[in-house]
């Protein structure tokens, strides 16, 4: 049974999937913009910013306010905090690989020398 935690790590990790909708996030990060603003950084249509608005929004990623006809966006990056977990596993996994690797080519290093 997927829980509801698991769902909105999903719903982030396929909102960061696509490189636009990354890139977004990166703007949005240094500080809030309106949709038009977002979509003066991008060659794709406004309508398909849009649409990777929305994606985001869904993902809980981006939150927007509406100032009469402007939307101002906002990053929130908590549903981040999911993918920064998973990703955590995988940093262990690393370093633990690359001390077995280091203490296999030190060791290996110190038998050389010690032939000599």
């Amino acid at each position: 049974m997927v829980t509801v935690k698991r769902r909105a790590a999903n719903a982030a990790f396929r909102a960061i999937a696509d490189p636009t909708r990354r890139e977004i996030l990166n703007l949005l990060r240094v500080s809030p913009q309106t949709v038009g603003e977002l979509a003066g950084n991008f060659r794709t249509s406004r309508p398909a910013i849009s649409r990777h608005l929305r994606i985001l929004r869904s993902a809980g990623l981006v939150a927007a306010q509406t100032r009469g006809a402007t939307h101002i966006c906002r990053l929130n990056a908590k549903p981040l905090q999911a993918v920064s977990a998973w990703l955590q596993d995988y940093q262990v996994f690393w370093s633990e690989s690359l001390g077995a690797l280091k203490q296999h080519v030190e060791g290996s290093a110190n038998r050389k020398e010690k032939k000599r």
